[in-house]
């Protein structure tokens, strides 16, 4: 796992259009992501539109999205869970498949959409990437700005 953090390019996000789609599950880790997501996109400006769904847990986040996604367009859109791995690999086919279905999401729709799902074999990862010093949540954020604003750029009017 890389430590280093992406180069973003400074956004203008007030013409921008975001969803979030967040897991109830693992609800501290979670909620804690989700706070990181949303003063990241509130710190970088105020967004056109922002809505924010919750789901039960990582694996309905698609659904939700193809569900927003059907019903109207977003410049970007950010699905957030915790997945740990507990005593079977069902963490391992849970983040599989739902990133899996977020990218097919993403092409289908023609329309960013961040896989902010952390997976971690242990509660301690889940928080350094999440409370620590890591902060995949303003990492989620700053991608769905710039992906909302490459899809802008290259979407035909």
């Amino acid at each position: 796992m890389s430590t280093d953090s992406p180069h973003y390019s400074k956004v203008e996000p007030s013409k921008l259009s975001i969803g979030v789609v967040c897991a109830s599950f693992n609800p501290s880790l979670c909620e804690a992501l989700l706070s990181r997501v949303l003063d990241c996109l509130e710190e970088n400006g105020k967004l056109q539109n922002l809505i924010v769904e919750r789901v039960p847990g990582s694996n309905e986040i698609p659904s939700a999205v193809d569900l927003i996604l059907n019903s109207r367009s977003f410049d970007s859109i950010i699905g957030l869970g915790v997945v740990i791995k507990g005593s079977t690999s069902h963490h391992q086919l849970v983040a599989e498949l739902s990133g899996y279905a977020l990218q097919n999401l993403s092409l289908q729709y023609h329309t960013p959409v961040i896989n902010g799902i952390v997976v971690t074999d242990n509660v301690q990862a889940a928080e350094e990437r999440i409370t620590g010093p890591l902060d995949r949540g303003s990492e989620f954020a700053r991608a769905a700005i710039e992906m909302a604003a490459l899809k802008k750029k290259w979407t035909r009017i």
